[in-house]
């Protein structure tokens, strides 16, 4: 049967294609060259498969007529899905696509047929190909300057082989085969890396090594564009750049001086020595996503070239951060360059980006308080703008903010409430976008007694007044403990304006009960005018059943961020970051600061466990580059200076941690797993605690250290039974076990001191793992196979940890893959799979949300600021929602982030109507039936990259 989608072009008539207009997809076919997406054809392909099963009476089945129009139709979407904004696709993707969707829809018969076919044509391609095309093609290339020259088919064949150098299960003779396959006579020299990178990026799937050999064909065209734009070579090997690297260098910093891109500080360096200290095998740790992310967004370019290779890239960060290091700079330099460069340990994005340039805005996350009046609202807003613009995330409280209906004494008018100025804010952050390497990013947090939180929870819907919607800006509930206390006793709740109730805002714990029952008193004496009473309960299911549609306001606890504090005694605690895991003060005068990093916790983790040596060293170096920000950080804002300089606070947190579980062979839904996450952030909170306090030593302390927790010996495991001592047994069940020497550890603090009022963070990750090629911070494995999407691209990623068992176990062939496309990543389904495979491999929403929440409850009690914890529902319903969170607060956690349900991954696949919709959020109300949550957030959504 004939079922080619596009049929190809004799190679000889072939001529380069114009580029794809804006918004249209174009097909890459076999020969290289590019033609129009046509949806005909693959319906064409699609009716030629069932007619050659069928025989000819499919061409009058109305049954099959329909099912090519869906399937054709769900080809074509999930294209049009993947790249909205057009883009370039290969043949096999697409033929890979219509093989998933026949077998999605259960036709078997008919997709085995097509599977066969297509191994039966690529067998007759490569007879059909001459020999001297494969061993010595007269392939000619077109140079930059128009010249025509012979393929270097030698060079080529060396490329492929270094880049599959050490590496099993890979086939060098593969990827050359299929890139002549794919090039044309008179192709441009500048595409061949493209096509190489494309052939070998195919294979990922069927053996995930191939990452590694896809990103080290991509660093043949880094070196030649790198080395070329400074001058030092047009081509090179990776064998080479022991030699090039350290001319490459001094070179590099020259130009990127000359190009006002680079401080002119850096020169100061002994560039000989940090020259020699680079490592170039240190290239070949990165996977396909993790280079081509570091390609795309991070690496200094002037008119759109790249001059910036890896190792120096990592060793710039390393000169900006040690720029006000004293003594032996270059040695601090070399420290600092061989953790990042190691992947044992990643500075954030902001510091990636921006360490060592004329505007070294490192900081990730800014946190402010809106005050109530027109100036310090416009006031704020402009500082969001300026803070944005240098890649800085945002949270904004916005609790002081008068409400709907509330007196305006200066005007004798009453207040529109925070909502309108909540829109301003929005599109303000949609406006300053970074720079354009990535959106502005702010969240709004409310206080749930504010008399606008019932349209606060509602500002993400799709329906109504859309001059009160907030479709960019994400929002959070800052949840006080005695509202959760009325949800479990059924009891009432009153909404007030915070000018009515102004010392609220700043009151937790105890005093903030016996204020609030004060002015309910009032209230019921008719001594306060502007109110609301509603059920607890009520607006409990109201906040559930929006993070259930829009994925948002996320619940963030606001006692227990402010009873754990350090820092109690200069301020309180009003709302969290954009990604829900900085707990920092915040005033008029000050706009809170935090400077991020992250270990890589799967480098100090083996077999039988924690490497504590190994994790001590690299705590003790992160903490110190942290420390450093803080003093290098340009402030766009003056407010942010005062409060950093203050405090000084750092968030060191982790990532990889789902592959340090693959590693010991542990399931995440496992008591095992739990304990590991407890004994793991013991040792990480032990070993920061100490670095800062041996910082303290040696550069003094934070400058408001005397009377904070620390200062009273009080360390973060301590802060734990101020909790426990506020809400009572009947509202709290946390873990107090620990293993480590704290009492010497809180004597040392107490006397020494702390370098910093903060030392912890848990932040999402979500570009810097892919940088280092692990999983997200604490996050699961999302599926085991699929397709990544964000600002780089496309790129499959596959479970490495679950290729490589299967291999072991002989489990590995063609159905394996198959089958693991058919059900999206998991191995639940799969007979062949053991059931010990199946306990660790199970995906994100295999896994119980209790065992997140355990495993984060862990985690919690050694963090002295919060964690980025998302939370996974395959089955959602009301009942289920209300459990998990209300098992969030009852075990102590500070915060949760993103609701991520099997709906928002559903949704991708069809489409849910509102009515359908309503009927959900009715349910979810009633807090009774199980049902999906079709909109809750992207698993995969660039726009949260914005703390890391």
């Amino acid at each position: 049967m004939q079922t080619d989608i596009f049929a190809e072009a004799p190679p000889a008539t072939t001529q380069p294609s114009a580029p794809a207009a804006p918004g249209q997809l174009r097909v890459i076919k076999r020969n290289g060259t590019v033609v129009g997406y046509d949806d005909n054809k693959i319906a064409l392909a699609i009716s030629k498969a069932f007619l050659a099963i069928e025989g000819s009476a499919a061409a009058n089945s109305s049954r099959i007529h329909e099912t090519v129009a869906q399937l054709t139709t769900l080809v074509s979407a999930t294209f049009k899905r993947r790249m909205p904004s057009g883009g370039m696709v290969h043949i096999e993707e697409i033929q890979d696509q219509v093989e998933l969707a026949l077998m999605r829809s259960g036709e078997q018969k008919i997709a085995r047929a097509y599977v066969l076919y297509r191994d039966e044509r690529a067998r007759a391609r490569d007879v059909d190909m001459p020999s001297a095309t494969k061993h010595h093609p007269t392939l000619h290339v077109l140079k930059a300057d128009g010249s025509r020259h012979l393929l270097d088919l030698g060079r080529l064949e060396a490329l492929v082989s270094n880049a599959c150098e050490g590496l099993s299960g890979v086939e060098p003779q593969a990827i050359v085969e299929d890139t002549l396959r794919n090039l044309y006579d008179g192709a441009a020299e500048a595409d061949i890396n493209n096509v190489l990178v494309m052939c070998a990026r195919v294979m990922i799937e069927q053996e995930p090594n191939y990452t590694y050999v896809t990103a080290r064909l991509l660093l043949d065209h880094l070196r030649s564009e790198g080395l070329s734009f400074m001058g030092i070579a047009e081509l090179a090997s990776q064998a080479e750049m022991s030699q090039y690297y350290p001319q490459a260098l001094p070179v590099y910093i020259t130009r990127g001086i000359e190009l006002e891109l680079l401080d002119p500080a850096l020169a100061s360096y002994d560039m000989a020595r940090l020259g020699a200290a680079l490592k170039p095998e240190r290239d070949f740790q990165f996977t396909y996503l993790g280079l081509q992310t570091l390609y795309d967004r991070y690496f200094l370019h002037s008119n759109d070239i790249r001059f910036e290779l890896p190792q120096i890239f990592f060793m710039r960060v390393a000169m900006g951060l040690a720029m006000q290091e004293t003594g032996d700079r270059e040695a601090r330099v070399i420290e600092f360059y061989d953790l990042m460069s190691s992947f044992d340990y990643m500075a954030s994005t902001p510091t990636l980006f921006n360490a060592g340039t004329l505007r070294p805005q490192l900081s990730s996350c800014y946190l402010t308080t809106i005050p109530d009046d027109l100036h310090g609202i416009y006031g704020s807003i402009q500082d969001n703008a300026m803070l944005s613009k240098w890649a800085g995330g945002l949270g904004n409280d916005w609790t002081p903010v008068r409400a709907l209906g509330a007196y305006i004494k200066g005007t004798n008018g009453k207040s529109q409430g925070v909502v309108p100025f909540l829109k301003v804010a929005n599109d303000t952050a949609v406006a300053v976008n970074q720079g354009g390497k990535r959106k502005g990013a702010v969240c709004a947090y409310l206080e749930t007694w504010h008399l606008d939180i019932e349209e606060f929870v509602e500002l993400r819907k799709n329906t109504g007044d859309d001059r009160r919607r907030t479709h960019d800006m994400n929002t959070a509930n800052w949840v006080p403990d005695l509202f959760m206390k009325r949800v479990f006793d059924g009891g009432e709740w009153t909404l007030f304006s915070p000018s009515d109730v102004p010392d609220l805002h700043d009151l937790y714990g105890k005093a903030f009960e016996q204020r609030y029952t004060e002015y309910e008193r009032q209230c019921d004496n008719g001594q306060m005018r502007l109110f609301k009473r509603i059920q607890a309960k009520d607006l409990w299911r109201k906040m559930l059943s929006m993070l259930f549609e829009t994925g948002h306001p996320w619940i963030t606890f606001k006692d227990v961020c402010n009873l754990r504090s350090p820092q109690q005694h200069v301020g309180v605690v009003h709302s969290s970051n954009l990604c829900t895991e900085i707990t920092l003060n915040t005033s008029k005068d000050e706009i809170a600061v935090c400077n991020l990093g992250s270990v890589n916790l799967v480098n100090h983790v083996s077999e039988t466990g924690l490497d504590q040596a190994k994790l001590r060293r690299t705590v003790r170096t992160a903490v110190r580059m942290l420390d450093n920000v803080i003093d290098i950080n340009y402030y766009a804002v003056e407010a942010a200076r005062t409060s950093n300089m203050r405090h000084r606070p750092v968030g060191m947190g982790i990532m990889g941690f789902q592959d340090a579980l693959y590693k010991q062979k542990l399931a995440y839904a496992s008591d095992d797993a739990v304990t590991f996450a407890d004994r793991s952030m013991e040792a990480i909170s032990y070993y920061a605690i100490e670095a800062s306090s041996e910082l303290a030593g040696e550069r003094g302390r934070y400058s408001t250290f005397d009377g904070s927790l620390w200062s009273r010996g009080v360390l973060p495991i301590d802060s734990l039974w101020a909790l426990a001592e506020h809400r009572g047994a009947e509202y709290v069940e946390v873990d107090f076990s620990q293993t480590l020497d704290w009492a010497t550890l809180r004597e040392q603090v107490k006397t020494v001191g702390m370098r910093n009022s903060n030392v912890m963070a848990i932040a999402p990750t979500a570009t810097i793992s892919n940088i280092c090629g692990v999983s997200q911070s604490i996050e699961p494995t999302y599926q085991n196979l699929y397709v990544k999407s964000n600002l780089s691209g496309e790129f499959t990623v596959v479970n490495p940890y679950l290729v490589h068992e299967l291999k072991a176990r002989g489990l590995w062939d063609p159905v394996m893959v198959n089958d693991l496309k058919y059900y999206e990543g998991s191995v639940q389904k799969l007979e062949r799979i053991p059931a010990d495979m199946k306990a660790i491999y199970a995906t994100a929403f295999e896994i119980e949300p209790r065992w997140l929440v355990d495993a984060g409850s862990r985690r919690q009690k050694w963090i002295d600021q919060a964690q980025s914890l998302n939370l996974y529902l395959a089955e959602a319903s009301g009942k289920k929602l209300d459990i998990t969170y209300r098992m969030a607060w009852y075990r102590g956690l500070k915060t949760t982030y993103y609701l991520r349900a099997i709906g928002a991954t559903a949704a991708e696949k069809s489409t849910v109507s509102d009515g359908a919709l309503n009927a959900v959020k009715a349910q979810i109300e009633d807090m009774v039936v199980a049902a999906p949550v079709p909109l809750a957030c992207s698993i995969d959504n660039p726009d949260c990259e914005a703390c890391q």
